[in-house]
């Protein structure tokens, strides 16, 4: 269980949580949602030690780490798109990578570089790394932002179905897609607005 206690965190001399107290049980789904500028990445950040909180403590991470696909897609340029989805999980066998790709859409591109992918399928490799990391954890920052109609549908029904059994955070601003995958929804104004 992922537990974050009395957690605050400042930026720029700003406030952005103060003693935030939140659980997500394992397994559990939950949509992040509210507008920008509320802290949203930056809570994903926090849990996932990219950034440390000025008080509180998060307790209940997986010791092997967190699946995140960040705003940015991330891929390293010189990594062709299979070697940037294996990069945190280098065990992953053939088989299973190609299918993975084939759920996403992307069959067939695993030996491009990403100067040679379109945005969409960037983003789509930028998930097929994190579903493919073996962790308990996943946690997603708009990961289906800019995707077309079909490719969207495909995607979330990927990460719906790999996600399973495990705890997924979601940052979202659109419904739909929260309750599509089944997430319980965390309006975070409610949490840091007084």
């Amino acid at each position: 269980m992922l537990k974050l206690h009395n957690l605050s965190f400042s930026y720029g001399g700003r406030p952005v949580f103060q003693g935030l107290n939140l659980t997500f049980p394992a397994g559990s789904r939950t949509a992040i949602l509210g507008r920008s500028g509320l802290g949203k990445t930056t809570l994903l950040r926090l849990i996932a030690g990219l950034l440390p909180p000025d008080a509180g403590e998060i307790t209940g991470l997986p010791e092997q780490g967190v699946a995140m696909v960040f705003q940015e897609d991330r891929l390293v340029p010189g990594l062709t798109a299979a070697e940037n989805v294996r990069l945190p999980s280098p065990q992953l066998p053939q088989a299973e990578l190609q299918q993975l790709f084939a759920e996403l859409g992307l069959a067939g591109s695993e030996n491009l570089l990403p100067a040679q992918l379109s945005g969409g399928m960037s983003r789509r490799v930028a998930i097929a790394r994190a579903l493919a990391f073996d962790s308990p954890l996943i946690m997603m920052d708009e990961p289906l932002k800019g995707l077309d109609e079909t490719t969207h549908a495909q995607v979330m029904d990927c990460i719906h179905r790999r996600s399973g059994g495990k705890t997924l955070l979601l940052i979202t601003h659109s419904t739909a897609e929260a309750e599509t995958l089944g997430c319980k929804a965390l309006r975070l104004k409610d949490f840091t607005e007084t």
